[in-house]
């Protein structure tokens, strides 16, 4: 068994000898060079998945629905644009794809890819023209580092042509897949069933390289938004980890009336969730000075919204200070103890540990420290697409 590393790539796989003569590795590490638009990472990582599921022809049209439904959620849930935006444009029709169909249907933002591909079928006509689009060059532009080896030049202007000349240099040297001369969508995907045998032996390398790769395009696409490469999947709930910020806000809520942010009643200590302030889902951690005792009724109402900077972050603040005076009140040790069991967890920030809740700030300055800190991140969330709430 051989084995091919591209080390600045992440891409490693092993090469059975029945196949390993037959493939052009070099080729196949060029179908993600100088890309465009990221649903070219899209396209790619639908076929692999789709070989990874056994399936050894397709049609365009069943590609594009799985492109749609892996994209569902970075653009839907995290707002993360996919080739950027131009004079308030979205530049990836992929992007325009996943936003249309869910101004199209009902769907959450937590829909399965099955409910996806459901509601794409049901509103099939509305979606013709942008998953038409999306097949218009990628499809054929993914093989050009194949074409190299070809002593012809393709012609870009023709599809029929390019579709013929995919077929000579198939002949001469196996691509991954050829394409049908099918008209529009039902154009046919064929898979050679080398590549499948290579692929589906490597399936978890060549889907963590894609996965590289297009954490690189769309970090360079999106240059304010945090911890980019955990927003291409759903994530688990069950990481949040907020349990010590929850007991810390109990001893809290026991020792001192506290407000709540939006309703301005006093928080009821059996029905509060803590909750960030900036979602989640933008800025993926649970820090502490993120997070705030609220209403349990109007968490789910809040969801993945930002609140209105003003007035909403005073209040936020004013709670905020509460907990630094009582941690650092020295007749309240249980309280300081609670506080540094979010170490672990909460309290990552180097500024939020060196300047934030260090002692001896004033009200005033614990506030501007806060803010200066804060507003920028919910700034970017803002221009990233996240909605206001109240």
């Amino acid at each position: 068994m051989a084995e091919f590393d591209f080390e600045k790539s992440g891409l490693k796989v092993n090469l059975k000898e029945e196949y390993y003569n037959h493939l052009d590795m070099e080729a196949f590490y060029q179908m993600l060079k100088n890309p465009s638009y990221c649903y070219k990472f899209y396209w790619l990582e639908a076929c692999v998945k789709l070989i990874a599921e056994d399936v050894e022809r397709t049609t365009f049209s069943e590609i594009i629905d799985e492109m749609i439904a892996n994209a569902w959620y970075t653009v839907l849930e995290y707002h993360i644009h996919l080739s950027g935006v131009v004079l308030g444009e979205v530049r990836d029709g992929l992007e325009r794809a996943v936003l249309l169909l869910k101004e199209l249907s009902d769907l959450p933002t937590s829909a399965s890819k099955i409910e996806i591909k459901n509601a794409i079928k049901a509103n099939e006509t509305a979606m013709r023209a942008v998953k038409i689009q999306l097949t218009k060059m990628v499809p054929y532009r993914a093989l050009a580092g194949f074409f190299d080896r070809y002593e012809k030049n393709p012609n870009w202007e023709s599809i029929g042509r390019l579709t013929v000349y995919i077929e000579e240099v198939n002949k001469l040297r196996a691509l991954p897949y050829i394409i049908g001369r099918e008209t529009g969508l039902n154009r046919e995907v064929a898979f050679n069933s080398f590549w499948i045998k290579m692929i589906q032996d490597n399936t978890v390398a060549i889907l963590s390289w894609i996965q590289y790769e297009k954490v690189k395009w769309l970090q360079n696409n999106n240059p304010e938004v945090p911890s980019l490469v955990y927003k291409l999947e759903p994530m688990d709930e069950n990481v949040r980890k907020l349990a010590h910020v929850h007991k810390l806000w109990d001893a809290i809520i026991d020792l001192s009336p506290v407000m709540d942010v939006f309703k301005d009643t006093v928080i009821d200590d059996k029905a509060y969730d803590v909750d960030h302030f900036i979602p989640w889902s933008f800025v993926m951690n649970d820090e502490l000075w993120n997070l705030m005792p609220m209403d349990s009724s109007l968490n789910l109402a809040k969801s993945n919204k930002l609140p209105k900077w003003n007035p909403f972050f005073k209040k936020f603040a004013r709670n905020q200070y509460l907990m630094y005076q009582l941690v650092n009140d020295g007749s309240k040790p249980e309280i300081r103890r609670l506080f540094e069991g979010c170490f672990r967890d909460n309290l990552h920030s180097i500024w939020a540990n060196q300047e934030l809740y260090r002692k001896g700030n004033s009200k005033d300055e614990f506030y501007g420290i806060l803010e200066k800190n804060m507003q920028p991140v919910y700034d970017s969330a803002k221009r990233q697409g996240y909605q206001v709430w109240l």
